[in-house]
């Protein structure tokens, strides 16, 4: 099924890619995509098998995002979002599970993970209030997962928690209107003390530390991952197809250009030009190679049902925002290269330099911050992390 999928979704990278303009001005994806992207079960490829879903291995998921990504970084940086999230559901309680695939296997949840939200403890559960930005795909989503505090007495906080809510519980509100990415619809949602009953509550530091309740109904390998390795590439994936789609776009459309400046002559015969293909693509395949082979050895480790070490999810956010930087690295080189012709507003080049520069100010893609943990693992100190 899993290669079913591929196969569906690369028979409509050209529909996608002709909704590419429509996705920008309107700032949200066309109905008909999303539409396309849920008959293909490109969703379902992280859901679980009880409702409906393909459980896949997660680098089979990451290639499909990847080629989504090549003709439209907004309709892959949604797929990815959207996508990554039926796994996160799946290590929810049990009862959480029922209430978002009660209808149906093709249920879409958006997310804003940042702690904004406040929680305060009523009989059964919380109530929930706040304003969260940054949603993606908002607009095509019947559930929400956002990030909350739990306050003290004193007005400290004592815990951060997910928390699943209906969209009956939230509103959208219409406020992006971005640089890049601008077919995300990454609008805000607001809630208003709606009631969160326990069953739909995770601990942050539960999921982090492998003991998510939903391991109890979804033991497979899938589902033993951990959060800082599936959810940061799915932010990373993306922008490296983005990346890919410029590269191949911008090796063809250049074989028959002829300067008009520096001598003239064709481009393809210039060095710098041919040396900024060489160091792009090694790039671009540097990021995939090590993205893949990450993943590859954190699946392995669930199927055996083996610990998964602290260095091997350390070195899995080291790469996945190494990847990040790496794509910044190829496109920059591919849009300086390509001359004044990569200002021009619509045409592949300059769009894919938007969108992967839009994409990498996600915090998990904050070369930085994952960086030092990595250092701090190296120099064996301890690290505490949620996204690790």
């Amino acid at each position: 099924m899993t290669d079913e999928v591929l196969e569906r979704v690369r028979d409509l990278l050209p529909a996608i890619a002709e909704r590419t303009r429509a996705a920008e001005e309107d700032r949200r994806l066309p109905a008909e995509t999303v539409a396309d992207l849920v008959s293909a079960g490109a969703f379902r490829m992280l859901q679980p098998k009880r409702y409906g879903g393909l459980e896949s291995d997660p680098v089979r998921f990451y290639e499909v995002v990847r080629e989504v990504s090549t003709v439209c970084g907004s309709s892959g940086w949604v797929l990815s979002i959207l996508g990554v999230h039926p796994w996160h559901v799946g290590l929810f309680p049990g009862e959480a599970q029922d209430e978002v695939w009660a209808r149906g296997p093709d249920a879409l949840i958006c997310s804003s993970y940042a702690p904004i939200g406040r929680l305060t403890a009523v009989e059964g559960g919380y109530l929930l209030s706040g304003r969260w930005g940054f949603a993606s795909g908002c607009d095509h989503a019947s559930w929400a997962l956002l990030g909350g505090l739990v306050v003290g007495d004193e007005g400290r906080p004592v815990d951060f928690l997910s928390v699943l809510v209906p969209r009956a519980d939230f509103q959208v509100l219409d406020v992006w209107d971005p640089v890049g990415l601008r077919g995300t619809g990454s609008n805000d949602i607001v809630v208003d003390k709606a009631f969160v009953p326990a069953h739909r509550i995770v601990r942050n530091y539960d999921v982090s530390q492998l003991r998510a309740p939903g391991r109890e109904v979804n033991p497979g390998p899938l589902f033993a991952l951990p959060f800082g390795a599936v959810f940061t590439t799915a932010v990373a994936a993306p922008v490296v197809g983005v990346v890919s789609g410029c590269y191949e776009t911008y090796v063809s459309a250049m074989r028959d250009r002829v300067r008009l400046s520096l001598g003239g002559g064709r481009f393809v015969e210039d060095q710098g030009a041919q040396v900024a293909v060489a160091r792009a693509s090694s790039e671009i395949d540097a990021a995939v190679l090590q993205l893949d082979r990450n993943m590859t050895d954190l699946y392995d480790h669930a199927v055996r049902d083996a610990e998964i070490p602290m260095e091997l999810r350390l070195r899995a956010r080291r790469d996945q925002v190494r990847a990040t930087e790496r794509a910044l690295a190829a496109i920059d080189l591919l849009f300086q290269s390509a001359g004044g012709n990569s200002l021009r507003r619509g045409n592949p080049i300059e769009r894919a330099w938007r969108d992967a520069h839009a994409g990498s100010t996600h915090v998990a893609n904050d070369p930085q911050r994952a960086l030092v943990l990595y250092g701090m693992g190296a120099f064996s100190l301890p690290v505490e992390d949620t996204l690790v």
